[in-house]
């Protein structure tokens, strides 16, 4: 009797865990396009929003953006899946994207 009741007690510790850790997850399975790179930088340049200028730091995905690096919201005319989800911000005149709660980087272009 409790053997059986053990092995399921485990069986729904080990996936609770699963589910947090697919919860947290900060892969983006959203597809950027070279079109929004371009929509991106033109939409800050007539906002004059500022780049963030750092020639030592190369965004990479999953690399948290510099908390002194400004996010800004994405442009109305992108259309993307989440859409709420993601913010940018433009490092060494490139923009970037971001997962607005961590800051972490989900594409680049480069």
């Amino acid at each position: 009797m409790r053997r059986p009741l053990f092995s399921m007690t485990a069986a729904s510790v080990l996936l609770a865990g699963v589910g947090l850790a697919y919860g947290q997850s900060s892969t983006s399975t959203t597809t950027w396009s070279n079109g929004d790179g371009s929509v991106m930088r033109e939409y800050s340049t007539t906002r004059h929003y500022d780049s963030f200028s750092d020639p030592g730091w190369r965004p990479s995905v999953g690399a948290e953006l510099p908390s002194n690096a400004t996010i800004y919201p994405l442009p109305d005319s992108i259309h993307v899946p989440g859409a709420e989800r993601y913010s940018y911000g433009i490092i060494n005149n490139s923009p970037v994207v971001v997962e607005r709660t961590t800051r972490k980087v989900v594409h680049t272009w480069n």
